[in-house]
């Protein structure tokens, strides 16, 4: 028998991965940014890589606190799917640009 409190769940768990991955990735680039020295082009990766997070945090947060509700929860809207996808994928091309 299927218990359909299981994919709200996993989902959750899911988008909480996904934001510690993010603010890994966020932590590693202010520390490369200081560590190797504080260049115009690194501090505006650096504070693109931490607004992307902080984007991506608000997103995962709104979408959590929807699988939360005790109601079957929404689907994601796809403007939220998109901005997620845009934040996750920009936030590796900024980690990037720092570490070459």
């Amino acid at each position: 028998m299927r218990d359909p409190g299981l994919q709200p769940e996993r989902t959750r768990l899911a988008w909480r991965r996904t934001t510690l991955a993010g603010t890994v990735v966020a932590v590693l680039a202010v520390r490369t940014t200081v560590r190797d020295g504080i260049t115009p082009a690194a501090a505006v990766a650096c504070a693109a890589c931490c607004l992307l997070w902080l984007g991506f945090l608000l997103i995962a947060h709104r979408r959590i606190r929807a699988l939360a509700t005790l109601a079957p929860p929404p689907a994601l809207p796809p403007r939220q799917a998109a901005a997620a996808t845009l934040c996750t994928v920009a936030l590796a091309v900024c980690a990037a640009a720092l570490v070459f």
